[in-house]
């Protein structure tokens, strides 16, 4: 049940682009059940002259953008200065990127990169890791509220991570786009089937396909999408800006609890942490994971214990000269 295109924009290839194709169980002549999804994605959407455009590094750049302008209406809703979301926009943007590469050097390969440190930079060659990535962007916030705004750390947490879900759903598309951080091999109906020769692949070599496995980039892309939901609800219409550090709380408790329990499902980023699912019972990304948990429970509980501060909504940007706004 394939349909090709032959068609070209661009240099895009459109068979390539026919997304997925489904695989059929004939039982008794009669019922025909799902059996897999054969996934056979593109990572590339298109190429323009020398500039290739990917899936991957479009999603993000979507999510960034949808993400600053949320932002953006959270700032001038509560008489911000407009010049804060700029200034916000590079340290998220520089430690997101920074964070999250020095974060898989560091925590999933450095022992290949201890050896070549010539390649730490080579970020185009893949390896980003998110839990680098929310350390790098902490690192900033800090840096941002005693430089920038002189409000608590929390305060601009609990605006910036409104849209965060969204973006982080995203870039989870962007993987499965990838073929990448997919699940273990399974036998519910919507078992996808990935290529594991991408690269050759794409230069014309016949696809070599996983064995139906879960699509761990759909399930974390859904409860990502949810928590964008929550938090949206919880400053837009339940006003929990006003309780600090509650959204912040809610919020890495939407990213990181599901992350901890489809790590089971996921197949590992490296081979050693094979030993070490089986010595601790968990892999790396759900050891990175505990501390952000620990932190999202105790922000929700310090958070409901404090009484509701009311905050007011000017609804347009603070004059940049004016002091303390």
């Amino acid at each position: 049940m394939i349909i090709f295109c032959k068609d070209t924009i661009f240099s895009c290839d459109w068979k390539k682009l026919a997304i997925f194709a489904i695989t059929l169980t004939d039982y008794n002549n009669n019922t025909m059940i799902l059996d897999s999804i054969t996934w056979t994605a593109s990572p590339v959407l298109f190429h323009f002259g020398s500039v290739t455009v990917r899936w991957y590094g479009l999603m993000f750049a979507i999510g960034f953008l949808v993400g600053y302008e949320i932002v953006y209406r959270i700032f001038r809703h509560e008489g911000a200065r407009e010049s804060w979301v700029g200034s916000l926009f590079v340290y998220v943007v520089v430690a997101t990127i920074l964070g999250a590469r020095l974060g898989h050097v560091l925590f999933y390969d450095w022992g290949y990169y201890s050896h070549h440190l010539a390649d730490i930079p080579k970020i185009w060659e893949g390896g980003l890791a998110s839990h680098g990535g929310t350390l790098g962007i902490m690192i900033a916030i800090w840096l941002y509220s005693r430089y920038v705004t002189r409000k608590p750390m929390l305060w601009t947490f609990d605006r910036l991570v409104v849209p965060v879900g969204l973006v982080a759903a995203l870039i989870r598309i962007g993987n499965l786009m990838n073929h990448e951080i997919y699940g273990g091999e399974t036998s519910v109906p919507w078992g996808f089937r990935f290529v594991e020769n991408l690269g050759q692949w794409m230069q014309g070599a016949e696809p070599v396909f996983s064995a139906p496995s879960h699509p761990t980039q759909i399930y974390e892309a859904a409860f990502y999408l949810l928590t964008f939901a929550v938090c949206m609800l919880m400053y837009w219409r339940w006003r929990c800006q006003e309780r600090e550090g509650l959204i912040f709380g809610v919020f890495m408790l939407g990213i990181f609890v599901p992350r901890f329990f489809i790590e089971y499902i996921k197949n590992v980023q490296e081979p050693w942490e094979i030993a070490m699912r089986a010595n601790w019972g968990i892999d790396q990304g759900q050891l990175l994971s505990i501390p952000f948990i620990v932190l999202g429970i105790w922000l929700v509980v310090r958070a409901l214990r404090h009484p509701r501060v009311p905050l007011e909504y000017p609804n347009r940007f603070a004059d940049e000269k004016t002091k303390g706004k």
